[in-house]
């Protein structure tokens, strides 16, 4: 069965992978281990975990322009996230995202996306439509 939701028209190319997901917010500089690929932040929901070449699905971004440049230099170095979908976006890192050819897409019409879609699922974005399939 899949499952489609309806976002926002968003940014970067379409993918296909693997849900993470965390009711947290996202800083690429304060959250990230950018060189292990894993969260870092002790307080993070997602503590320890891997997010390379993952989509991560989470509540809203967090940050300023460090934020924003640490997704070009992720992309750059191959330890990135595939997508990143959030309830709300801010500006800083939709362009951050642009910059890096990373998908990314918010304000979801169906609801909090961190609660529609499980760890785990496998995704189909299309930021170019503002959709998201769940095929699993």
């Amino acid at each position: 069965m899949t499952t489609e939701l309806c976002c926002h028209v968003g940014i970067g190319p379409t993918v296909e992978g693997i849900a993470l997901v965390a009711d947290d917010n996202f800083s690429a500089r304060y959250d990230l281990d950018r060189f292990k690929g894993v969260f870092s932040r002790p307080q993070h929901k997602l503590y320890g975990q891997s997010y390379q070449d993952m989509i991560l699905v989470l509540n809203t971004a967090k940050g300023g322009v460090a934020t924003a440049w640490m997704l070009y230099e992720m992309t750059s170095r191959q330890i990135a996230p595939k997508a990143i979908l959030f309830n709300q976006a801010n500006t800083i890192l939709a362009q951050g995202a642009a910059l890096a050819n990373l998908a990314m897409v918010d304000r979801f019409a169906d609801g909090d996306v961190t609660q529609l879609i499980t760890t785990g699922d496998h995704l189909r974005v299309i930021p170019a439509k503002g959709q998201v399939f769940i095929t699993g």
